[in-house]
């Protein structure tokens, strides 16, 4: 590493997952003057006068508009739909105009505390939540987080004789030693876990005609197992439902899982290349439906609340999508820590992809609302407000 870099991981507790058009880490160089200069896996911001020409020719909404109705088909590759998250988080981005704006607005919520969620919920106001997950709901289902001191599974690894943690979970080192990846799926594959009221929460907003969709980074598949929709979940760091080789190949994902249940790696009968369910790798792509989706779900005419549970907000571009909804649309954190909060950590929102709106639980914002606590604990405290049944 080079005189005073600062390397700082764009991975999360949640998933091994990209942040950008493939996995990377983001690293900046502190230069001698005290500013930081991005390396090559920062994603390259637009100059001022480029953003500048650009918002005058195309309104965030009109953009929107012409990404959402030209959106690609199934063809589309995983590149093209991180190059449109990409894009969307860029033409949403708002200027201190925007900021005037949401001071002149009434707020929607009229106490700034779970209770006054629940009274928005249940308000005319409130048809489309959108909820963001992330490993801290699938906890109290006896799955381990990734990066919680002592018991996160980046520091229960030693047994699988990693060079470094975050390696059982790069394409790289899969490609030559898959073995440590099926020894530790083997203890993670479906089946063995079961939903938390967390997760019957959500469905309990898709029952009340609520839910718009739910984006998680937990690759569980819990939200489906509680009954959410397959339609409204959004996997954007793959699951185990499906497989194939690195060549590209479709596997029987019985067969699969069964290699998963012995923690014996897998060979595509057609190439000879390993095989590994659809998981995002660090130096993989991102599913093609979370870009689509993406764009379509935090047009801010689609989504009236935002809740976000269990996650430390690491990974982009998952992460920043917290600060794309309307710029008056309530938040609700339910975490055990606070996390994306305004002045945000160094993001490629921050390097011109966005003016940075990230939290603000302060007595001066208006509309985030903050549950320090388990989600578990967080849901049933909303669900008591809205008399609701776990």
């Amino acid at each position: 590493m080079g005189e005073a870099e600062e390397t700082e991981e764009t991975h999360d507790a949640e998933s091994p997952a990209a942040v950008s058009e493939k996995t990377t880490t983001t690293t900046t160089t502190t230069t001698e003057d005290g500013d930081d200069d991005d390396d090559e896996t920062s994603p390259s911001s637009p100059s001022s006068s480029e953003e500048e020409e650009e918002e005058e020719e195309r309104s965030p909404e009109t953009s929107l508009r012409s990404e959402t109705e030209s959106s690609g088909s199934e063809e589309e590759t995983s590149s093209s739909s991180s190059e449109g998250v990409r894009e969307l988080l860029r033409r949403l981005a708002i200027d201190g105009e925007g900021e005037k704006t949401l001071a002149a607005k009434q707020p929607r919520l009229k106490t700034r505390d779970v209770k006054g969620i629940a009274e928005y919920i249940e308000s005319d106001e409130c048809k489309n939540v959108v909820v963001m997950c992330g490993a801290g709901v699938s906890v109290a289902a006896g799955i381990p987080d990734f990066r919680t001191p002592g018991t996160g599974l980046y520091d229960n690894l030693a047994e699988y004789d990693l060079p470094y943690p975050q390696a059982v979970f790069e394409i790289g080192f899969f490609e030559s030693n898959p073995e440590p990846f099926y020894l530790l799926a083997s203890h993670l594959q479906p089946g063995k876990f079961e939903p938390t009221k967390t997760h019957k929460f959500i469905k309990l907003l898709e029952t009340k005609k609520k839910l718009r969709r739910c984006f998680t980074q937990n690759i569980d598949s819990l939200e489906t197992k509680a009954g959410v929709s397959e339609e409204l979940v959004v996997a954007a760091h793959g699951n185990f439902d499906t497989a194939r080789c690195l060549k590209g190949h479709s596997q029987d994902i019985e067969k699969v899982m069964e290699h998963v249940a012995k923690g014996e790696p897998m060979r595509c009968e057609t190439c000879g290349e390993y095989v590994k369910p659809d998981i995002v790798f660090f130096g993989e792509n991102l599913p093609v439906r979370f870009g689509q989706l993406a764009r379509i779900d935090f047009n801010p005419e689609n989504c009236d609340l935002l809740i976000v549970m269990g996650t430390s907000l690491q990974v982009q571009p998952f992460a920043g999508l917290i600060e794309y909804p309307d710029i008056d649309c309530p938040r609700l954190l339910i975490n055990r820590e606070k996390v994306g909060e305004v002045p945000s950590r160094r993001s490629f929102f921050e390097m011109g992809m966005s003016k940075g709106r990230g939290f603000d639980f302060s007595e001066e914002g208006k509309r985030d609302v903050l549950f320090l606590g388990d989600c578990d604990d967080g849901v049933s405290e909303l669900c008591k407000h809205l008399g609701w049944e776990l």
